[in-house]
């Protein structure tokens, strides 16, 4: 006979999905089954997006059909506060870069964290002491696994090379095992723009949008990809041609896919294979007709967006960074504009899902 205070599991998981992420944290330790609980309703939250708004990350939901209100439903806001025990400032958050559920963040004070927001845990870095930026330097970071399933962070810093771009400098790997940081030798023949720098975790590999440069063929378009595993550089072919590109993952099968960006029409496109020796296949996903004047203005090298291969759609920020309506919904067929009404200022939709 069961007891009277027993809750069905299917109960409770109701219950629980209603729940803030962020304060789910707390109800891990009740019991092992609930801990197994928790786990699938973070799972659940797969069709959820992260967002950078206004320094703070959210976990948002967004109707890509736009069949609903066109407003971005907030369903958690993550806090991080500081590292003291009794502190409850919350920190400025510049940069965020995603992997695997684990976000690695650059603060307005140059700090360094990983971040697990669903679970409130934090592993703050120590930068290296030559981390100290100027106007002609910029640190980008990368957050990845190796094949045996060891985190690493992999930190480039670079020069600026003229006004549009900037050349890597020196190449570190930070070690969670040794709680150290190492140089990484490598051979630099490529730049990266100044815009656009962010890269895309993808199977353990992070790929960023650069520029190779030889007397033979001067200023290419390529795509760079770092093996954690290897802890390696590789240049690998970008399927099509344009003036701007932006890299991001597909919605649900997490596929490396690939904006590119013409006068008249943008073409999106999706890795169906990438093998070890940077040999890749592509297959056109989208093509989209520059009907809207707007358009025109919203795809810029090395935005973020998300692509949702099932309804044929793909979701980026306007030009504007102080607006209500900050994100824009396009199709073949569907141009819709989203509304977000609390975002003050500066945002950012991270290409990911959680």
């Amino acid at each position: 006979k069961r007891n009277i205070g027993y809750i069905p599991d299917d109960l409770v998981v109701n219950i629980l999905s209603k729940v803030p992420l962020a304060s789910l944290a707390r109800f891990r330790s009740v019991s092992k089954g609930w801990n197994a609980l928790i786990k699938g309703v973070i799972r659940f939250e797969k069709s959820s997006q992260i967002m950078l708004i206004d320094s703070r990350v959210y976990l948002v939901s967004i109707d890509f059909l736009g069949a609903q209100d066109n407003i971005v439903n907030i369903k958690s806001q993550f806090s991080l506060k500081e590292p003291l025990s009794n502190s409850s400032k919350e920190v400025d958050i510049r940069e965020v870069f995603h992997c695997e559920g684990l976000l690695l963040c650059t603060t307005e004070d140059d700090r360094l964290v990983v971040w697990n927001p669903c679970l409130g845990e934090t592993r703050w870095i120590k930068p290296r002491s030559s981390n100290n930026l100027t106007r002609s330097t910029r640190d980008i970071y990368a957050l990845g696994k190796s094949s045996c399933n060891k985190y690493k962070i992999l930190r480039i810093a670079l020069y600026a090379h003229g006004r549009a771009h900037m050349t890597p400098h020196l190449y570190e790997i930070y070690d969670f095992t040794s709680n150290s940081w190492r140089v990484v030798d490598q051979t630099r023949d490529w730049f990266m723009p100044r815009l656009g720098r962010s890269g895309t975790y993808v199977d353990g590999n992070t790929y960023w949008l650069a520029f190779s440069y030889t007397n033979e063929q001067p200023w290419t378009d390529i795509l760079l990809r770092f093996d954690f595993s290897k802890e390696r550089f590789t240049s690998m072919y970008i399927p099509s041609s344009g003036r701007n590109f932006a890299l991001s993952v597909t919605r649900e099968a997490q596929k490396l896919c690939m904006l590119a960006s013409r006068a008249d029409h943008i073409d999106v496109w999706i890795a169906t294979k990438i093998d070890s020796t940077g040999s890749m296949s592509w297959s056109k996903f989208l093509t989209l007709k520059r009907v809207y004047n707007d358009q025109n203005r919203e795809f810029i090298t090395g935005m973020n967006f998300l692509a949702d291969e099932e309804n044929k759609v793909i979701v980026c920020p306007g030009e504007s960074m102080v607006s209500d309506r900050f994100l824009h919904i396009v199709g073949e067929d569907k141009y819709i504009q989203v509304d977000h009404h609390e975002a003050g200022s500066r945002c950012s939709l991270l290409p990911s899902y959680v």
